[in-house]
């Protein structure tokens, strides 16, 4: 999910999340804000980490008053102190105050994952091992988040890829059936990746021309076995509770990629406010 891809599918939904948090009038900011006024407020980080999200964080305000203009200290990807002053946003308090909390929501959720993910890549600098993400709930943020962190991104969705899954394979019969099926069904541009649980399977999967064998909850000495078994004739992934703690134990397992879901939906906001907020010339 790069950045190009974020922004032309971005909108929609910065606009839902402002419509639930605004879904008549915000009442507070209205009833202390009577006009138009011209204002200035900080954007600081209160947390070493990782920024991310910094155009959908000024987007929610362009969004809310075209004439908002955010002045950015930083970029996304890059590395951001406790008490920095990342930016400033200039314009309508009424518009700095009512979007303050949904453009916060997203810098500091996006800015967590890509924290939590470099931390994690970083533990995999010394091979050649590629860290990728599972499927998220806001994805097209969180994917990107976990690229400016130093991840990769799995596929985007159900349409984006085949992944045969446990129940796939019990619906088709085997592992087997379930790739013929999908060989025959799925463009040929796309490559065909089997979830496995055990080395019965892996031999299956390798027989049946998986491109990619997934090697989901494995034991680690099974996992190397499989490897060895797989012998190159597919690309390797191996997943199952992957975090920064148990990461550094897969490194050496011989596989191309790990996923983990750890990624996204473990990963704590990295603390951003806007402060400071006061009225300009």
């Amino acid at each position: 999910m790069n950045q190009i891809t974020m922004k032309l599918q971005a909108d929609h939904l910065i606009l839902e999340a402002l419509k639930e948090d605004i879904s008549s009038e915000d009442v507070t900011t209205n009833s202390v804000m009577k006009e138009a006024v011209a204002g200035e407020v900080d954007l600081i980080c209160k947390q070493d980490g990782i920024i991310a999200g910094l155009e959908v964080f000024e987007r929610v305000f362009t969004l809310l008053d075209p004439d908002t203009k955010a002045e950015l200290y930083c970029k996304d990807g890059e590395e951001v102190k406790n008490g920095q002053l990342m930016g400033k946003v200039k314009g309508d308090i009424r518009v700095l105050l009512s979007g303050e909390r949904v453009a916060l929501n997203y810098l500091q959720r996006m800015s967590g994952i890509a924290t939590y993910t470099n931390s994690v890549a970083k533990l995999l600098e010394r091979s050649k091992i590629k860290l990728l993400d599972t499927t998220p709930n806001m994805r097209i943020f969180e994917k990107y988040a976990v690229r400016a962190g130093g991840g990769y991104n799995h596929r985007y969705n159900l349409s984006d890829g085949v992944l045969l899954k446990d129940n796939h394979i019990g619906a088709a019969g085997s592992v087997t059936k379930a790739v013929q099926m999908a060989k025959e069904y799925a463009p040929f541009v796309r490559k065909i990746e089997v979830e496995v649980e055990n080395l019965d399977m892996v031999k299956e999967a390798v027989e049946a021309g998986a491109d990619i064998i997934m090697l989901d909850n494995m034991s680690p000495e099974d996992m190397k076995k499989a490897v060895e078994l797989i012998d190159g004739r597919a690309q390797t992934e191996c997943s199952g509770n992957v975090t920064k703690e148990n990461i550094a134990r897969l490194t050496e397992i011989g596989v191309d990629y790990i996923s983990s879901g750890a990624l996204t939906h473990s990963a704590p906001i990295l603390d951003i406010s806007l402060k400071n907020l006061h009225a300009v010339e």
